[in-house]
């Protein structure tokens, strides 16, 4: 009797088994993508960490070339222009 107890079991802790092991398995795969995944979230973190400096970099920089005194520099010495003289200016009025 205690024999074919035995027999009986057999089949399911095989089946146990091989759930475990098919379990394991699907945990080291998750694991496997969860550290892949992290490790490509940093290097975007990075990227984009690094971007919104040189965004901040670009917006001073722009902030600097639009300045009056640089346009007026720049009309002045690359351009030759010359600000006009009071006399020289007219105002038309709309009617």
């Amino acid at each position: 009797m205690m024999i074919a107890a035995r027999h009986q079991s057999f089949p399911l802790v095989i089946v146990f088994a091989v759930v475990c092991v098919l379990s394991a398995m699907a945990l080291i795969y998750t694991k496997h993508e969860s550290r892949k995944l992290f490790i490509e979230l940093e290097g975007l973190t990075h990227d984009r960490d690094e971007l919104n400096i040189e965004w901040g970099q670009l917006q001073i920089e722009q902030s600097t070339w639009a300045t009056h005194a640089r346009i007026e520099q720049v009309a002045t010495d690359d351009l030759s222009l010359v600000r006009p003289r009071p006399t020289d200016i007219f105002v038309i009025e709309r009617q």
